[in-house]
């Protein structure tokens, strides 16, 4: 490659959304990708949020979950990945129920993608280390049931957890802290446990996120992050199995959001497609 030619991301993105007239009035879900994120070359973000209750809390983490992770990860690069990301949500989620108005609540499921140096490598030998001795490690982070596939060897695996009230743990942790779950519902109310905001559901409905480290391989075609609109109606499999092979991620996003759409969901629909 010559000095002049721009560098290639070794990933791709692309990104299809609906939102679902025969069944919502409003779109409440928000995307966010940054390139090169943290101002590292080749580093990726990315992110779908499903809102509730309105669009503030998802329009907010869109635009400013990301600044408070790289903050976070700038402030002290040796820090687990999985650490920042659980600090960055809980922060997040107490200033929107400190500062915005109203009880809107959002899904979330986050990817950061990075380089990484081995663990016996030292510094002194960064300048002369090439790209390919670094690991590309991904890191996810989730509240609520938006979703984090990877299609890998042939096999989707889920780096998300989904947090319905329809879940024994949850369900377990929620009456602990004082809830009722009636009807696979919070107070009968809200059908995920975790979320960032929802503030009218104080230490019931939390923050925390289920956060996964892995190391990519070449093995790894694609992720798939979505909110529940595609997973209400299509597994993780059959999604993997209905978009591999498509190389343009565009059209695998549009394809899913197609699929999701005519099998009768009743959601906002969101799709990201992250080729590796």
């Amino acid at each position: 490659m010559s000095s002049q030619e721009p560098y290639t991301l070794s990933y791709r993105v692309g990104v299809a959304e609906n939102k679902n007239a025969k069944f919502r009035r409003t779109m409440e879900d928000v995307h966010t990708y940054v390139k090169n994120f943290g101002s590292r070359l080749d580093w990726g973000y990315f992110a779908v949020f499903d809102g509730h209750a309105g669009i503030q809390a998802s329009k907010w983490c869109g635009s400013h979950l990301h600044t408070i992770i790289e903050k976070k990860l700038m402030e002290d690069e040796t820090k687990d990945v999985r650490d920042v990301l659980n600090e960055s949500f809980l922060a997040v989620d107490k200033q929107i129920n400190t500062d915005l108005e109203g009880n809107s609540g959002c899904t979330a499921a986050v990817c950061v993608l990075r380089w990484e140096l081995p663990d016996n490598f030292s510094s002194e030998e960064e300048d002369e280390m090439d790209l390919t001795r670094h690991k590309r490690k991904l890191y996810t982070a989730n509240v609520g049931d938006s979703r984090i596939v990877l299609f890998r060897g042939g096999q989707s695996i889920r780096l998300t957890y989904d947090h319905k009230a329809s879940d024994p743990l949850e369900m377990q942790r929620v009456e602990k802290a004082g809830g009722l779950i009636m009807k696979s519902r919070v107070n009968g109310m809200l059908a995920v446990t975790r979320s960032l905001g929802d503030k009218f559901f104080d230490s019931l409905v939390v923050g925390n996120p289920f956060t996964t480290s892995v190391e990519i391989t070449s093995e790894d075609e694609f992720l798939i992050i979505a909110c529940d609109g595609v997973w209400d109606v299509i597994d993780d499999q059959e999604a993997c199995e209905m978009i591999k092979g498509i190389e343009d991620p565009n059209e695998a996003a549009r394809t899913l959001v197609r699929n999701a759409l005519e099998r009768g969901t009743t959601d906002n629909v969101t799709v990201m497609i992250v080729t590796l």
